[in-house]
């Protein structure tokens, strides 16, 4: 069965950083495409930044290119979030999402409950 539980959400000042974690038991990991994605207030589902298999391409929204990383450690079975440069419309529930197929990084067949991200002064 596979589960994504997601950590590391909270409250961060604008310009502060952020490191998500989404654990990932239960399946094989290390062959799988994921995503990171976030929802907003009144918001509809935004991807955010995807990763292939073996963590050697990487892609972004432009709205967060070069302030946020996302990268894995296929031995532990996570994913991980690195968000620096934060500002106020980065507040969102944060999702940790499988993508069906490599290739399509805003299309999920399992995501996790989120973690929530808030970014104020």
């Amino acid at each position: 069965q596979v589960q994504l539980v997601e950590s590391g959400g909270g409250l961060a000042q604008p310009g502060g950083s952020l490191r998500l974690s989404c654990a990932a038991p239960g399946f094989t990991f290390t062959f799988a495409c994921m995503s990171w994605a976030r929802q907003a207030p009144g918001k509809g589902l935004e991807w955010v930044a995807g990763i292939y298999v073996h963590g050697g391409n990487t892609y972004y929204i432009d709205s967060v290119k070069d302030r946020f990383t996302i990268s894995r450690d296929n031995a532990k079975n996570t994913l991980y979030l690195q968000m620096n440069s934060l500002k106020p419309e980065d507040t969102a529930l944060y999702i940790c999402a499988k993508v069906r197929t490599c290739g399509r990084y805003d299309d999920y067949d399992y995501w996790g409950q989120g973690t929530q991200v808030t970014v104020s002064s």
